[in-house]
């Protein structure tokens, strides 16, 4: 019969390279400091739902929200295979946490008509795992953590197994259903070569409209205008325009989105400096080597 999945999907921080310029004043996030990445979970993600389509058919949908440059883990996704792209765009969502996040998210899904929704447990910027069960209870969805194995998909019956860190469970229920997933839950699959070479073009308006700024910097906003409507219209006919969507085509009452819709504040960002303490030099000899041993039998660190 075939299912319908949509992936949540994000570009984050690389938070492996941290340097002190990573937050602002007002305690969010510098993203311009720290180079983007996809979602590692989300990968995870991704691939239960494409897995879910080889072995069931049906379509993978996979959705984003935050700025043109998050089209980026849009054409990954399509390098991995999924079918279609939602770009989710607007400065008016701009400081969303998570409550408004889930609330535009919801809305986003709405419109895509899922039978089953799946987000990676976490954002590694965040690691507050709250996007997937807010949005899975606005939607009205079924939601089951902690994914780990998808055992069954009959009809319209999932079986799933989830890891509870200490032991396993095993869930059964009704479709439409919302699942977050472990990064143990599979190994994504790489980037197909073929799919690259079909969709590194791909672009969502935004890209477009930005690229015909920089290229003709010297002509009038109409002119600028009808060379973006060209373009797109050029990538759609190739089946390379990322769609993009805002938070009136979604239908999002804005008193729910952004910094208005947002109640989590910023109480103090604190900054954290590990000061060294005293230290001795050793010479790399072997009398060095004797001291440095005898010192640390002497202070119970070994022996």
């Amino acid at each position: 019969m075939g299912y319908h999945c949509v992936v949540c999907v994000k570009q984050v921080p690389d938070t492996k390279g941290i340097t002190g310029e990573a937050m602002k004043d007002d305690g969010t996030v510098n993203r311009a400091a720290l180079p983007a990445i996809f979602n590692p979970e989300d990968l995870n993600a991704l691939e239960t739902a494409l897995a879910v389509r080889d072995g069931h058919g049906g379509t993978v949908t996979v959705v984003t929200m935050g700025l043109p440059k998050a089209s980026d883990v849009l054409r990954e996704s399509l390098f991995r295979g999924a079918d279609r792209a939602v770009l989710l765009t607007d400065r008016r969502a701009a400081g969303s946490d998570t409550l408004a996040t889930s609330y535009i998210l919801a809305c986003a899904i709405r419109r895509l008509d899922a039978d089953i929704v799946l987000c990676g447990r976490q954002a590694i910027d965040g690691d507050t795992a709250q996007v997937g069960p807010q949005l899975a209870e606005k939607l009205s969805f079924t939601l089951v953590t902690y994914l780990e194995q998808l055992l069954e998909l009959r009809g319209r019956t999932l079986r799933a197994r989830r890891n509870l860190g200490h032991g396993w469970e095993i869930v059964e229920t009704q479709l439409p259903v919302l699942a977050t997933v472990l990064d143990t839950a599979n190994t994504p699959r790489p980037p197909a070569a073929r799919r690259v070479m079909k969709f590194k073009k791909a672009r969502c308006r935004s890209e477009v409209e930005q690229a015909v700024g920089r290229e003709l910097a010297a002509a009038g906003d109409e002119e600028k205008a009808a060379e973006a409507a060209r373009r797109c219209d050029a990538l759609a006919q190739r089946g390379l325009l990322i769609e993009q969507w805002n938070l009136d085509d979604v239908g999002a009452d804005l008193a729910w989105c952004g910094f208005k819709g947002s109640p989590t504040k910023v109480h103090r960002v604190q900054s954290i400096v590990l000061a060294g303490g005293a230290y001795r030099e050793y010479p790399p000899t072997d009398p060095g080597v004797a001291q440095l041993v005898r010192e640390l039998i002497e202070d119970h660190t070994i022996g």
